[in-house]
């Protein structure tokens, strides 16, 4: 898939899920089917919903900020700052992205939880995709084999899958939810991304050594 595939099919989706949360569209229905069918309460699944807490996720990143900052630094690399900066202010961004849009749609919760509104998009999963991705997008550079860089993307899968699990296996939040942060947060990240492989041309860094 292209660039523009990256960038506009998640943004057309994230798009058409926000429009049927705001309208009560006909897929909120379909959305609530699939959550009774897939709430089950259990310690498990809140565990895998925690890794998306900002405590777990964003210091994760922090480490990682770090490590980049540090080879890049001690390689000659230039603008060796830009990658670091980058995913922290986009780390940064999620909050005012997210709350506001929260705000906007007021969806209702599942009835698993309290009565309130405010759980569209998920926060979790959002924090989760943007900390866990931008962490992997740093290291990819620096790792020296493409087993270790395939290993870091699975990685990163699975802790972002396994916190969109948790949060609807708990009932934390709608299907719909989540996916709409997918959505999102693909888009963001396809702008880090490219982002990252300008900077990375443009410094021409030695390569990695072990």
């Amino acid at each position: 898939m292209g660039l523009l595939g990256l960038l506009g099919l998640p943004a057309l989706l994230f798009a058409l899920i926000t429009w049927q949360v705001v309208a009560h569209g006909p897929l909120l229905r379909l959305d609530s089917r699939l959550s009774s069918a897939l709430v089950h309460p259990d310690r498990f699944s809140e565990l895998l919903a925690d890794l998306g807490n900002v405590q777990i996720a964003v210091p994760v990143l922090v480490l990682v900020i770090g490590y980049a900052a540090w080879r890049g630094r001690a390689a000659g690399t230039d603008r060796w700052w830009l990658p670091p900066t980058a995913a922290a202010v986009l780390m940064a961004l999620v909050p005012a992205i997210i709350v506001p849009l929260k705000d906007w749609t007021a969806r209702p919760g599942t009835p698993v939880v309290p009565p309130a509104v405010g759980y569209f998009p998920s926060g979790h999963t959002a924090t989760a995709a943007i900390a866990y991705g931008s962490a992997t997008l740093l290291l990819l550079p620096w790792l020296v084999s493409a087993a270790a860089r395939r290993a870091a993307a699975a990685g990163c899968a699975a802790l972002v899958l396994g916190v969109s699990y948790g949060l609807v296996r708990r009932g934390w939040h709608w299907p719909l939810d989540v996916v709409a942060s997918w959505c999102l947060a693909t888009v963001l990240l396809t702008a880090l991304g490219v982002l990252l492989t300008w900077s990375t041309r443009r410094g021409s860094p030695p390569p990695p050594t072990a």
